[in-house]
């Protein structure tokens, strides 16, 4: 890492680091959502800094990859993570013996029962939510604030984080590399944007990360919408 981008980056860390010591001093019922990729981690790394028992948010969906469980459950280990698996309510085996195989099927379907349903209704006793979103993504968060409203179906209002919007992804990558925080491996097979294992390929356009994410049927799983 050059000097230039070690000073660039750590004035960017300063930043975030200042707007969740201001946002989180007094805040009760904070969550973290980790599904473990670069930006997640990042942000995790940061909020720990002030609330080290910080409840993180991880979806079980029992379709993830084998690489992204193990990755997991190394960080906890040494992070020491208050890691709380969120699980839907049927078993991938319980599903797909009623519904057949949704993720081929009915891909929105699917997200709804093993995301989106269970992480709201673990988001209810909530106050704070911190996510790793960033613009950069995808241009259906072009528009990602770092702070806003998130009303949850039950009528229950969240204030929703997302500390490192405006960062790049060689941001997250320097940030990480200046901290020593290792990297789920499956970046290296050329992965850009990670999900559930038969919903996720290799971009099939380099200039957007979530490409392959789909087969390009759909950019969100759902879990990012609020509810109309």
């Amino acid at each position: 890492m050059t000097t230039d981008w070690a000073s660039e980056i750590k004035e960017r860390a300063g930043t975030v680091r200042l707007f969740l010591d201001e946002r989180l001093a007094h805040a009760t019922d904070v969550c973290v959502t980790s599904s473990f990729q670069t930006e997640d981690v990042v942000v995790l790394h940061m909020v720990r800094e002030i609330l080290p028992r910080v409840p993180v948010l991880f979806l079980e969906t029992g379709y993830h990859f084998p690489e992204t469980l193990v990755y997991r459950d190394r960080i906890a280990a040494e992070w020491q993570l208050n890691l709380i698996n969120v699980l839907p309510e049927r078993t991938v085996a319980e599903q797909e013996s009623e519904f057949g195989i949704l993720h081929q099927s009915a891909p929105d379907r699917c997200c709804a029962l093993r995301k989106v349903e269970p992480l709201f209704r673990s988001l209810a006793p909530y106050r704070v939510w911190i996510t790793g979103l960033r613009r950069q993504q995808s241009k259906s968060r072009a528009n990602l604030q770092v702070e806003e409203s998130f009303t949850l179906p039950g009528g229950q209002t969240l204030a929703k984080l997302s500390p490192l919007a405006e960062w790049t992804t060689r941001d997250v990558g320097l940030y990480a590399e200046a901290h020593g925080i290792p990297l789920l491996p499956l970046y290296e097979q050329g992965y850009t944007s990670i999900g559930c294992a038969p919903c996720t390929s290799l971009p099939f356009d380099a200039s957007d990360p979530r490409s392959g994410r789909w087969s390009g049927r759909k950019l969100e799983c759902g879990i990012h919408i609020q509810a109309s």
